[in-house]
């Protein structure tokens, strides 16, 4: 059975920016926002949301890639 935790990680295979959004969203419902799925009961944590929020694509992440970050073409050529 997979866990919570794993089924965030299929929707957002990267770690770090996993540990980032839930961290930011718990901020944002301790905060007083209203979750975007509904508790299963009234001890669910903030964190127990945020985790179903992204397991569910309720919540995603969007990462821009900067031109530094982007091989050049000469670059992408050299590689292969």
């Amino acid at each position: 059975m997979m866990t919570l935790m794993d089924r965030a990680q299929e929707r957002m295979p990267n770690l770090p920016l996993l540990v980032n959004v839930v961290a930011r969203r718990v901020r944002q419902l301790n905060g007083g926002q209203r979750p975007m799925v509904k508790p299963e009961n009234q001890f669910t944590s903030n964190f127990e949301l945020a985790l179903r929020e992204v397991a569910e694509g309720k919540l995603a992440a969007e990462t821009a890639v900067t031109a530094a970050q982007q091989p050049s073409a000469a670059e992408s050529l050299l590689s292969l």
